[in-house]
């Protein structure tokens, strides 16, 4: 699954997306290339009406016949029960909503993850593996990256950082924001004014999670209480997070970490894209991916 539905409010349009690599691919091409080679057979992208057919134009052509496609639309009204959305309200309830719009989509274990992160083929062998083998209704799992491989050397980022158990499980995410390297080269994160530090392979959330299909009648029973609780406050979001922390919360079940030695990019600021370039000529060079993706 595929989180999309955010592209074209950030490029401006569909027609503005970017392209990193030579011959204009997205990062989201990347993700899907690695995707199909680590054994992943269907895709589904989570869009908006607005740009759905721009979307599918883009990027049907070069997908559609390798892999099987479904587009799903994120609506405000999917899933609310009636719940009348707020005037002020025209941003989306967020990822945990957008994963719940697929409720009728997918029937197996699946993976989530952003379209615009670089997340490297070991992420998704490693997705793969535990989809295959470990995946069940008591046991999810996210990708976790070193925070150091997830730094924008251009400002400060937000990270969720996840503390972890001698077993490899998640405790908790605490969402960090305005994370950087000080002139001490160690990493630091800003809270209340007071800066506190945060070991170099701490591992972090990039929003990439493993699960199995029962999370969408856990997903839309949280929904509901999400919305009696903060559907009319037009900026709040209901975040895939808020679901692992009430699954493991709740008991029941574990959440695995799953480490990955994959540098993670993107573009967090404008000024982070002739990087981004440079990282895939550079995989390009070392033969990790074809000079034509398809």
């Amino acid at each position: 699954m595929i989180l999309a539905a955010g592209m074209a409010s950030r490029y401006g349009s569909m027609k503005q997306v970017e392209g990193f690599g030579p011959n204009q691919e997205t990062i989201m091409d990347y993700s899907i290339f690695d995707a199909c080679r680590s054994g992943f057979t269907k895709l589904v992208f989570i869009i908006r009406k607005d740009f759905a057919e721009d979307f599918k134009a883009q990027f049907e052509p070069r997908w559609g016949k390798r892999v099987r496609t479904e587009y799903v639309c994120q609506d405000l009204d999917s899933f609310t029960q009636g719940f009348p959305i707020p005037a002020e309200r025209s941003k989306p309830w967020g990822t945990a909503h957008a994963v719940l719009c697929a409720k009728d989509a997918i029937r197996e274990p699946f993976a989530v993850i952003n379209a615009d992160d670089f997340y490297g083929l070991d992420a998704f062998a490693k997705a793969a593996g535990f989809l295959q083998t470990d995946s069940r209704e008591d046991c999810y799992s996210l990708i976790g990256y070193d925070l150091a491989k997830t730094l924008s050397e251009n400002g400060t980022v937000s990270r969720g950082v996840c503390q972890v158990d001698p077993a490899g499980n998640l405790e908790s995410i605490a969402e960090r924001t305005k994370i950087f390297r000080n002139a001490d080269q160690r990493i630091t994160f800003e809270e209340n004014g007071k800066l506190f530090e945060v070991p170099d392979d701490a591992k972090v959330s990039m929003n990439f999670w493993c699960f199995d299909p029962s999370v969408f009648s856990f997903i839309e029973k949280i929904f509901a209480e999400f919305l009696a609780g903060e559907g009319n406050n037009p900026k709040a979001e209901f975040f895939i997070p808020i679901v692992g922390d009430r699954f493991i919360q709740e008991g029941r079940g574990k959440i695995r970490v799953i480490p990955t030695s994959a540098q993670w990019f993107g573009v967090t600021y404008r000024e982070d894209a002739p990087g981004v370039r440079e990282n895939i000529a550079r995989l390009i060079r070392q033969g990790q991916y074809p000079a034509e993706l398809a």
